[in-house]
């Protein structure tokens, strides 16, 4: 690219339903893993921002929340709203589905699209796709879907045509200077980068033995030079599965700590401390200021 081109800056958000692979996209784009993952639908929960910058342009990325039908409580309202939020403030949206998979999920999401900016599809999990031929009649499917600026096939778990997917998105971001470090690939403080870490290992290690109202608070989060001490809750709706995350004599806390531990201290740069109980607080996920309290709001 030659020195006269501009450089360009602009947000851009990630949607789809639920489970289409939007934060490991996340990840994949920003270079580092920011955003939980696991296959239990509804991981992500908050607004994450990821930040990708080189020479050219610098890319803010919004995760959201999958568009969520199914319960109607206080948590997934919050959820929701979120997600028409995250639309309203965006210059480009990366509008994500499986590939060969579109129903009324992902026709619920089309709808929100926004019409007055460029929407860029995303057909994830190509990988997963073992007649490649098959491709090109889905795509030409979901061109009819919506006036997309672009559809990229991309498979977020490999990497594949992530760069392809940066470059598309590229030309649709306003002119204009970094906003952030070069450095910097996220806005949210290490606080909340260890809570999801937690969050997800639970996911990860329980899959559908523990319930989806369960989420995690950092009660402490001192730094020592390069150590940081962490104390955290994980918070569960009934006693009985308060036994589930512990497990017996403390197998599967202990485990959750260990795997979250170690992806602190790679992406911290330094060694964590950290301390894990278990508390009963039931009904969270229906109350409103339950679900404000816990970090929900943001």
């Amino acid at each position: 690219m030659s020195e006269n081109t501009p450089f360009r800056t602009g947000f851009i958000a990630i949607v789809g339903r639920p489970n289409v692979g939007k934060s490991t996209l996340l990840n994949a784009l920003v270079g580092e893993k920011i955003s939980i993952t696991s296959n239990k639908p509804q991981t992500t929960r908050h607004r994450i921002v990821g930040i990708h910058t080189d020479d050219t342009a610098q890319w803010i990325f919004v995760d959201t929340p999958g568009f969520q039908l199914q319960y109607r409580n206080a948590l997934n309202r919050t959820m929701n709203r979120t997600v028409t939020e995250a639309l309203s403030g965006v210059d480009v949206v990366v509008f994500v589905v499986e590939a060969l998979h579109y129903d009324e999920r992902d026709e619920t999401v089309v709808k929100l699209l926004p019409r007055d900016r460029p929407v860029i599809l995303a057909v994830n999990k190509t990988d997963t796709v073992k007649e490649k031929r098959q491709l090109l009649p889905f795509i030409d499917r979901m061109a009819k879907v919506f006036p997309f600026a672009e559809i990229v096939p991309v498979s977020a778990t490999t990497h594949f045509q992530i760069p392809e997917l940066l470059a598309a998105i590229r030309p649709h971001l306003p002119e204009g200077p970094p906003l952030y470090d070069k450095e910097d690939i996220t806005d949210r403080s290490e606080r909340f980068l260890a809570a999801e870490a937690v969050r997800e290992k639970i996911f990860r290690l329980l899959g559908d033995e523990i319930p989806y109202s369960t989420t995690v608070v950092i009660e402490k989060f001192e730094e020592e030079g390069r150590l940081r001490r962490i104390h955290a809750a994980i918070i569960v709706d009934k006693e009985s599965q308060k036994a589930i995350v512990i497990g017996k004599g403390g197998e599967r806390l202990k485990a959750i700590g260990s795997e979250a531990r170690r992806d602190m201290e790679r992406l911290f740069g330094g060694k964590v401390y950290l301390e894990l109980w278990v508390k009963v607080r039931s009904g969270w996920a229906d109350d409103e200021r339950a679900v404000k309290s816990l970090g929900y709001s943001e």
